[in-house]
């Protein structure tokens, strides 16, 4: 599932292509031709993300929201736009590229009260100017849950997928077992300081490294790394890899549902 960087650079990328401008929406599958046709020809007054929701701000009371899911994509090109191809669930089209949504979990309509109420469910996001994390440390210092299944819930971080969070843990070398009630706040507060900046850097550029220069392939001396998800890191995805710092086996196990990787020895309880 696309991390909140993703869902950013989605929202930053449809700002310059279609912001400003009138936008003509469709929806060749017809799932969203309903909601395609009550704002088709209107201008796109902004584009943002919080967490991995997108919302399309039509006019004031007109909202487009999206959620990619696990399969959801978003392919852009210069205009014109062909015939269309597949599934396309939103077809966005402006002055000079158009933009196609296929395999959303999510493509609906709402009102501006009802886009309120997803984000006021979300909690505070790392790349958003107004993320509180206060919210999220009231969250995380009273619960007695582990951090693997904290930093996943949404309504506590929004945004930090199964990357995020092995690699963060890892890089503070925190126990991913470990109760949100036994985190110390420096811990928190660096916690989320190193997530802004991680995120902030997925934004720039397009995909998520977390490793520090002197665990760069090139100066270890060993081959980048070749994952679709691209970017270097430390645990994530390495299970029985050597730890780059301490070469332990990375270990792996299913928590929640979801894969988790973690260093042993790095990050002992």
């Amino acid at each position: 599932m696309p991390e909140g960087h993703t869902l950013h650079r989605l929202a930053r990328r449809h700002r310059a292509l279609f912001g400003g401008r009138p936008v003509a929406v469709s929806s060749p599958q017809g799932r969203f031709a309903a909601g395609a046709a009550a704002v088709d020809g209107m201008v796109l007054k902004r584009a943002e993300a919080h967490g991995k929701h997108l919302f399309h701000h039509y006019a004031p009371d007109r909202v487009v929201h999206v959620h990619l899911g696990l399969y959801g994509t978003f392919d852009e090109a210069p205009a014109p736009a062909p015939e269309p191809r597949g599934q396309v669930r939103m077809r966005m089209v402006g002055e000079t590229a158009y933009a196609d949504l296929r395999g959303a979990t999510a493509c609906e309509l709402l009102t501006a009260a009802e886009a309120r109420v997803i984000r006021a469910r979300l909690g505070p996001d790392p790349l958003r100017r107004d993320a509180d994390p206060e919210r999220a440390w009231a969250r995380v210092s009273r619960s007695r849950a582990p951090l693997a299944t904290l930093l996943m819930d949404q309504a506590v971080v929004a945004g930090v997928g199964n990357v995020y969070r092995a690699e963060t843990l890892f890089r503070h070398r925190l126990d991913p077992q470990l109760p949100g009630t036994a985190l110390a706040r420096e811990q928190w507060d660096a916690l989320w300081a190193d997530l802004v900046a991680l995120m902030k850097d997925g934004v720039r550029r397009g995909r998520i490294d977390t490793v520090e220069k002197e665990h760069d392939p090139r100066r270890q001396g060993r081959a980048p790394r070749k994952d679709r998800h691209g970017g270097e890191v430390y645990v994530y995805r390495r299970a029985g890899m050597p730890c780059l710092v301490c070469g332990t086996p990375v270990a792996h196990t299913e928590h929640a549902a979801r894969n988790l990787f973690w260093c042993p020895s790095c990050q002992r309880g």
